[in-house]
This record gives structure tokens, sequence and C-alpha cells, in this order.
């Protein structure tokens, strides 16, 4: 998806995916990281982060709940002065995850604290199913304890914004990661990306779905929104 710099057309976004998703029968659909919010200052910096969060992640519990379709939502939030990048796992049941990520990146560790929860792992629909939010795929260590834990999946919720040229140079390397956690795990591996600008950086999607083999099952386009699935 493309993220927007207000919460309110972001929240309505997600929940339009989750009622398409729900159309095609698929039962849980992940987004990228930070979707709901991305990653504009002042919405950031807002003392009401946490209130606003909170009210948006409720109106996508319900929509999870009504729909019948679970869904992996990237967001910001507060614990005291402390921010963390997390992602929120909602059951149409309406059990609720959460995860905060392991390894931001030496330009967020400027806005955002290092999560200190264990790596996440869940069951929905009788699956063990893990959760990394983007360099978290970087390190092995984090996949294997996922894999230790039980997951047959793992999903990656993503924002790879560079400079257009940065983006390009990248593009592989941000491909080729996830398919090898796959490979040197024998899971499923889910990639949700962004696609176009945001504060005058650029995101090139290619969201993918890798087997346990390391065959893109499915990928999306660079550019366009849409929803990929695979049924297993």
């Amino acid at each position: 998806m493309a993220v927007s710099e207000k919460v309110d057309t972001n929240t309505k976004k997600i929940i339009r995916f989750i009622e398409k998703a729900a159309l095609h029968s698929i039962n849980i659909v992940g987004f990228p990281e930070m979707a709901l919010t991305g990653y504009t200052k002042e919405v950031l910096s807002d003392e009401n982060l946490n209130i606003i969060v909170k009210d948006a992640l409720s109106e996508i519990k319900k929509a999870c709940t009504y729909y019948g379709t679970a869904a992996i939502v990237g967001h910001p939030y507060k614990n005291g002065d402390k921010l963390y990048n997390s992602a929120s796992v909602f059951l149409p049941d309406g059990s609720t995850f959460t995860y905060d990520k392991k390894y931001p990146t030496e330009l967020e560790l400027k806005y955002f604290e290092a999560g200190k929860k264990e790596p996440l792992v869940f069951t929905y629909r009788d699956k063990k199913i893990g959760v990394m939010i983007c360099r978290d795929q970087n390190y092995p260590e984090l996949a294997k304890a996922l894999k230790k834990a039980g997951a047959q999946f793992i999903y990656i919720l993503s924002a790879h914004f560079y400079n257009p040229k940065e983006a390009r140079w990248k593009l592989e390397k941000n491909r080729a990661i996830p398919i090898t956690r796959a490979v040197e795990n024998k899971v499923y591996v889910l990639l949700s990306n962004f696609v176009g600008s945001h504060l005058g950086m650029v995101s090139l999607g290619n969201s993918l779905i890798s087997d346990p083999d390391g065959a893109v099952v499915v990928s999306a386009g660079e550019c366009e929104e849409g929803l990929i699935s695979v049924c297993i």
C-alpha cells in the first residue's frame, strides 16, 4: 500500500484491504511497517499519539471481527517518553498480540527505542505464525528463534524508503533476504512493503510470498497498490 500523512486515510485504506481480503476468502492479511501513520513528524510527536493510534486500531480490530479476517498492522506507540515501532495482530475472535521492532536502523534509533519483548509467534487456524519488522530480517538468529518457537509462516512488515537511487540499488538485497530466511528455516515468508513516496523518499514495493524452498510464489510490482495472496 501507499501511505498518507493522515491517520484517518490510512485507517480507512487498511479496512478496505481487510474487506477485500475477506471477499477473496483470505484468512489473514499483513500490512507494511508503520502502515497506520507513516513517519510524519507531526503525527509521531503529537502528545495524543497513543489516543490517536488506539482509536484507529480499535476500528481495525472491529473490521477484523466483522469480516472474519485477521490482520497484522504496523504502527507507533509511546510508553512514557519512549517511542516504539510496533506491530499489532488482530484475530477475528478479538484476540490481540503485539510486537516491538527489535533492530531499528541507525536513523530510527534517533527516535525509536529497540524492542525488548520476546519474539512473537501466535496461533491462528491451527497454524503458528511469527512476526518481524523490516530490519529484523537482517538477523538470522531472530528468524531462527521464531522457527524454534514453532513458526510455520513469518510475516515481515517493511518500509523500504530511500532516496530514488538508493531504493534502486537496494532492491535486489531487499528481495533476497526474505527469500533466504524462508530457505534457512523451511518456512513461508510473507513480505509486505510500501509503494510510492513519503517525506521525500520512495519505496519500490516488491512485496512477495516465498515458499520454504525459496520459490517466490507471488510478488507485487514497484508502484501499484494491491493484494497478493497464496492458498496453502
